[in-house]
């Protein structure tokens, strides 16, 4: 494979995306830091195909990503490689306003190939190519330049890796028939949707007990205002106002500006300044929560009841069961909540009972619910038995 090291102008990295755009596939990572920012800052970009590979500076002067970011996410023709994809799409994503697509992440591929629920890349690299990773240049500080040889070397060093090891990956999937399992989780990575941090919606992030809708219209108030500070400063969330404080103040709101002053996690210096003047103004407009945006009881869990939960025990169990038995991460197969939905009643909209995972799990989960299915003990094992043929 052909290292080109670090690219630095525009025109190398427009040569070198017109050869990759020609390719089935390129395999792509990125360093970033984003401790003390809210956006965060792209230092470094590396991409390989099973040919060539380089690291792209996007903080060299003058440079041109746009045709880097076209290959990335108006080709349709190539398949953009991750491992954990989700920080560098929301990189992509943040430079676009869209996604790279179409995309392939080899640490969900793990998973339907039996190799853990969330793989590490050094694992990933060992367990493929027997390779041991330098880790010594894990906590660089990208953005500072110039950039030596070695941690140039290391940052490549994740693409060419992955590079060999997708395609072992995709043989893998096809004789065992499984790529096909990963087409959905694939697109759901892929939506932009997730990758938009909308004001609006701030306030799910937000941990609170309280359910009066004036309340949480506060807290709703409160996290868009916070949402609207770190992007203009360009802060964490957290350097604003703490989640806690935030929550605090929603439940118990001050009557005034010099109030702030007495708030625990806020400076004394709020009681009189700007920023302290527009919490106030955030929570002066705030009004109660509609009925339609509460949220229910509880978001991750449906209405089970003693019986109901123990269903779901039993369905936990079936999913193990079926997951060591076809070797695939659990987690891939099915969710905690889709199992305590089913066990609760629920038939519509739920992933198990659709597609490859009906056939290899809902099935018999569905069974299991509706009592034509048992565990027995043979041998010492445990295994699952038909009580009754379905209906």
């Amino acid at each position: 494979m052909h290292i080109h090291g670090l690219i630095e102008d525009s025109a190398t990295l427009a040569n070198l995306c017109a050869r990759l755009a020609t390719k089935p596939y390129v395999v792509v990572d990125t360093e970033f830091m984003r401790e003390n920012t809210y956006w965060p800052e792209l230092c470094l970009i590396q991409i390989a195909d099973d040919e060539e590979a380089a690291a792209i500076d996007p903080l060299a002067p003058g440079i041109d990503l746009d045709p880097l970011l076209d290959l990335l996410t108006e080709n349709e023709d190539v398949l953009k490689v991750f491992h954990a994809g989700g920080q560098d799409i929301e990189i992509v994503y943040n430079l676009t306003g869209t996604t790279p697509h179409p995309l392939f992440d080899t640490q969900v591929a793990a998973m339907a190939l039996g190799q853990g629920e969330q793989i590490g890349y050094s694992n990933l690299v060992d367990t493929y190519l027997g390779i041991q990773v330098d880790k010594g240049a894990r906590f660089t500080d990208w953005s500072r330049r110039p950039l030596d040889t070695r941690q140039i070397d290391y940052a490549i060093a994740d693409v060419t890796h992955l590079s060999k090891i997708f395609p072992r990956m995709l043989e893998k999937l096809r004789k065992t028939g499984r790529g096909v399992w990963l087409d959905q989780e694939m697109e759901r990575l892929a939506d932009p949707e997730n990758y938009r941090n909308d004001p609006e919606e701030a306030w799910h992030r937000v941990r609170i007990s309280s359910r009066k809708p004036e309340v949480l219209g506060r807290l709703k108030a409160l996290a868009r205002w916070r949402e609207l500070e770190a992007q203009g400063k360009d802060l964490p969330r957290g350097r604003i106002i703490k989640d806690e404080t935030m929550a605090d103040l929603a439940g118990n709101p001050p009557r005034k500006q010099a109030d702030l002053g007495k708030v625990r996690g806020l400076s004394p210096a709020w009681a009189g300044n700007d920023i302290g003047g527009r919490l106030m103004a955030a929570l002066e407009g705030a009004t109660p929560m509609t009925a339609e945006e509460m949220p229910a009881r509880d978001d991750r869990k449906p209405a089970l009841g003693k019986d109901g939960a123990l269903v779901a025990d039993l369905l936990k169990l079936l999913l193990k069961i079926r997951a060591k038995e076809i070797n695939v991460a659990a987690r891939l197969l099915a969710r905690s909540e889709d199992l305590e939905a089913l066990a609760a009643g629920q038939r519509e909209g739920l992933s198990i009972l659709t597609g490859w995972r009906f056939e290899q799990f809902g099935r018999d989960a569905l069974a299991l619910v509706e009592g034509q299915l048992g565990f027995t003990v043979k041998g010492g094992k445990l295994k699952m038995t038909r009580t009754e043929e379905p209906s």
